[in-house]
């Protein structure tokens, strides 16, 4: 779609939003900030009723309504402010909406539920595919518009009429799908991938809007078509396949009887034109709006992030409720935070004088201001499981398998101070065991390392699949597992349990990526004679450190260990 199609879609997408902001929910509309950013908002904002621009850092009771506390300090009684939402339908503005908490996107996706008449438009300005808006307040808003690389010289002033768009409010109460309506764009939902059923009604609401424009009772063709450029297409997360199903008759099959009261065939093409699926021109007009690179697109914003090396002693957690007390510090009461009495006591007494002055009738005993509040903060750290993955194989077994063991109870011995639990999995011949679980015992871990085999090939991809299971279940149970992979690098057994030396590469390789994709913490640590190239790459794909250690017993492989994941 060349750049002046999308600014007019763009513009058409404003037009319907001011119509019916309650039933469409709002835009999303993603751009950095720039001219056509702001042309298009400034001709938004001229037609929505009441809009109201939202801080990125706005507290609850700001926004849902709540305690106002100044007022209530300086009233000496409780008084409540009524919140942007509190004050009648507005047109909330949400500017970096790709940073939005996903607490308050429920929050906000619960109010568009509850049709109180507003509606929300999310500025999204994520610079990367996986900075979005949170999937549950997307999918509440209908139209889904992105103006990134809009030149301003291909953004003429939208031609907004205020009277005509009053005119289409006043007709839209009045206007009607026809019969086949909804289940053509539930139909088109379905092709493209869409698993919400939002999205079907949400398009039939486009569809009226744009009738209701031109002045029309009944949606027709071309507004379905529209509401599924503008709604369906963007939600698309596949290309939909042709139909290729069409039934064959049999061979066999006898000749139909001949019709004798046929009318005739010049009769038929004026009476009786051929019906076209409704779906199918749908689907045609979302394929000619879908980018070229959809795929790709899905594919990248569905990448995860890199996982970070090293966890020093388990992920440290903010909160207001449990942890270690950490010091106070100034801030706004949102209904989750938590007042620490003391601090805000201390940091209002030194200007009692000078409030006392200015209040003299004032009844407090106590004269407490909003910038005397100060809030109690938390900081609660979780326990660290290390997961040792050894090559238990033949041709590293004999060698190193006594320094993985020794690395082990080295690790285990420290970890009552550094609160960490360690479990050890062995892969070797066609598979890996689990000879370790998680356990803090250093007298149950000695007796099962002393049982510890060795010898046939190297599953690595085993390994790190059984890997990849126990530091999932450990993150259910409040873990935080970081897990070392000690080997030589020579897979020779893919998953399957075939000895194949470049599948069982690759097999390694796909399941390293699936643990980034877990942003779980590895480090590799090559135990070859000799650094291996393709251990290097799997480091890369694990996004781990990589420590080739060819001659360290296990006093110098538990320092390596410890310095890798304390950096």
């Amino acid at each position: 779609m060349d750049p002046v199609e999308r600014w007019a879609q763009a513009a058409t997408a404003a037009a319907l939003l001011a119509i019916d902001p309650e039933g469409l929910g709002g835009l999303w509309l993603r751009a950095r900030s720039g001219p056509a950013r702001d042309r298009l908002l400034a001709g938004l904002r001229g037609l929505l009723t009441a809009p109201r621009r939202m801080p990125p850092g706005i507290a609850d009771a700001q926004l849902f309504g709540g305690v106002d506390l100044a007022a209530t300090l300086s009233a000496g009684q409780l008084v409540r402010a009524p919140g942007l939402l509190g004050s009648g339908p507005v047109a909330l503005i949400a500017p970096m909406a790709e940073r939005m908490t996903p607490g308050l996107a429920a929050r906000l996706a619960q109010t568009l539920d509850a049709s109180q008449g507003h509606c929300l438009i999310a500025l999204d300005e994520g610079a990367e595919p996986d900075e979005r808006l949170a999937a549950s307040l997307a999918d509440r808003l209908a139209l889904h518009i992105d103006l990134d690389g809009l030149a301003l010289a291909d953004c003429p002033p939208p031609a907004f009429d205020a009277e005509e768009i009053a005119r289409a409010r006043t007709y839209l109460p009045h206007v009607r799908l026809g019969p086949d309506a909804h289940a053509a764009l539930t139909v088109a939902a379905l092709r493209l991938g869409i698993d919400s059923l939002r999205a079907p009604l949400l398009a039939a609401r486009a569809a009226r809007a744009l009738a209701a424009l031109d002045g029309r009772d009944t949606a027709d063709e071309d507004d379905l078509v529209t509401a599924t450029e503008l709604v369906l297409a963007p939600r698309a997360t596949r290309f939909p396949e042709e139909d290729t199903d069409e039934a064959e008759p049999p061979q066999d099959a006898p000749e139909p009887p001949p019709e004798t009261d046929a009318a005739p065939e010049d009769e038929l093409d004026e009476t009786d034109p051929p019906q076209r699926l409704p779906e199918e021109i749908l689907l045609q007009a979302a394929k000619a709006v879908l980018p070229p690179d959809l795929l790709a697109r899905l594919a990248a914003a569905k990448a995860p992030k890199t996982a970070k090396s090293g966890a020093g002693a388990g992920a440290a957690k903010k909160g207001n409720r449990r942890g270690r007390p950490l010091p106070s510090r100034p801030g706004r009461i949102d209904g989750q935070s938590r007042i620490d009495l003391v601090a805000t006591l201390r940091a209002a007494a030194p200007w009692q004088t000078i409030r006392r002055k200015l209040t003299p009738d004032a009844p407090q005993k106590v004269l407490v201001r909003s910038e005397d509040i100060r809030l109690r903060r938390f900081e609660e750290k979780s326990d660290r499981l290390l997961i040792f993955a050894v090559d238990a194989s033949g041709s590293a077994a004999l060698a190193r398998l006594a320094e993985a063991k020794g690395a082990v109870e080295l690790m285990l011995a420290e970890a009552y101070a550094r609160r960490d639990h360690v479990a050890l999995i062995a892969f070797r011949g066609t598979g890996a065991d689990l000879l370790l679980p998680p356990t803090r015992s250093l007298v149950q871990t000695k007796r099962r390392l002393a049982a510890l085999p060795g010898g046939g090939g190297t599953p690595l991809a085993a390994g790190l699949r059984a890997s990849l299971d126990l530091a999932a279940l450990s993150k259910g149970r409040g873990l935080s597992p970081t897990i070392a992979l000690l080997t030589d690098g020579r897979a020779n057994i893919a998953l399957d349990g075939t000895a194949n030396r470049p599948a069982a590469a690759e097999d390694a390789r796909a399941m390293a990526r699936a643990l980034r994709a877990q942003a779980t913490p590895s480090i590799v640590i090559d135990m070859g004679n000799r650094p291996q190239a393709q251990l290097r790459d799997l480091a890369g794909d694990l996004a781990a450190p990589y420590i080739p250690m060819p001659r360290a017993d296990s006093q110098r492989l538990s320092t390596a260990v410890t310095a890798a994941l304390d950096s």
